[in-house]
């Protein structure tokens, strides 16, 4: 008779559905210690049909434009907060790609979207990232940066794309044909696999400029205007990263 240890290794290392399998395989087997091992896979096993089905739910758009070679997902991070550069992700995935829980960026762990990103940069035909910093967004205004962070965006694909699905906007000044989706994060995998891109590259960037301005936690708030930030803002006045046109309300600007 085998072993539970060895019918969980079995379940553990066979593909899903392999997985699916080995669980009817051991239907019959009386053992409580292998009914409650079979009863947590098969939760596992549901669990990722769920996950099969929404994904293939965000495959819609890109389906329905199927006539296109080349389909881009844009979107951005960092509109709102107070400190750090706006960033825009470009990204056109393999049509026939099979990623997992790919999603909107804030529906995400942290540590979900760290695994995702790498998963995508893995994955995708191809990615361009957009950054523009707060002295532009102050000359500018956010909206106009947030554009010109995805032309950027769009301008660093190695690959000219011939449709771009974007994220609630029509980006001005690109001949290519775009469709603006509301809510586009969580309705398009293209788009959801920018935000990733988009929102981890930023937060990396908040990281590294935690170290160089120490006051202001960028690290934990990423330049969004925590009740500490704001604190600190007032005690410190501002550092070179923070937006002069977002912070007027807190503390004096050059």
């Amino acid at each position: 008779m085998v072993k539970i240890e060895e019918i969980k290794q079995q379940l553990e290392q066979a593909s899903w559905e392999d997985r699916f399998h080995t669980i009817q395989l051991y239907k019959e087997d009386e053992r409580k210690g292998v009914q409650k091992l079979l009863q947590q896979y098969e939760r596992k096993w549901e669990l990722y049909q769920k996950e099969k089905a929404r994904t293939e739910q965000m495959w819609t758009f890109e389906r329905t434009n199927e006539d296109c070679k080349w389909i881009c997902g844009i979107d951005e991070a960092g509109r709102g907060p107070l400190a750090g550069p706006v960033v825009a992700a470009a990204v056109i995935l393999p049509k026939d790609c099979d990623l997992l829980y790919i999603n909107d960026s804030k529906q995400l762990s942290a540590k979900k979207r760290e695994e995702l990103y790498k998963e995508i940069y893995k994955t995708a035909i191809s990615i361009g990232v957009g950054i523009v910093g707060a002295d532009k967004i102050d000359e500018i205004n956010i909206l106009q940066a947030t554009y010109e962070a995805m032309r950027i965006a769009v301008s660093k694909l190695s690959i000219a794309p011939d449709l771009l699905l974007n994220d609630a906007v029509t980006i001005p000044n690109l001949k290519i044909r775009q469709i603006p989706i509301i809510k586009g994060d969580a309705k398009s995998i293209s788009i959801a696999a920018a935000s990733i891109i988009a929102k981890v590259t930023r937060d990396h960037m908040m990281e590294e400029y935690d170290q160089l301005f120490p006051n202001y936690e960028f690290a934990s708030n990423k330049g969004y205007g925590s009740s500490f930030h704001i604190q600190q803002l007032k005690q410190y006045g501002p550092c070179p990263i923070h937006r002069r046109t977002f912070i007027k309300n807190f503390c004096e600007v050059d």
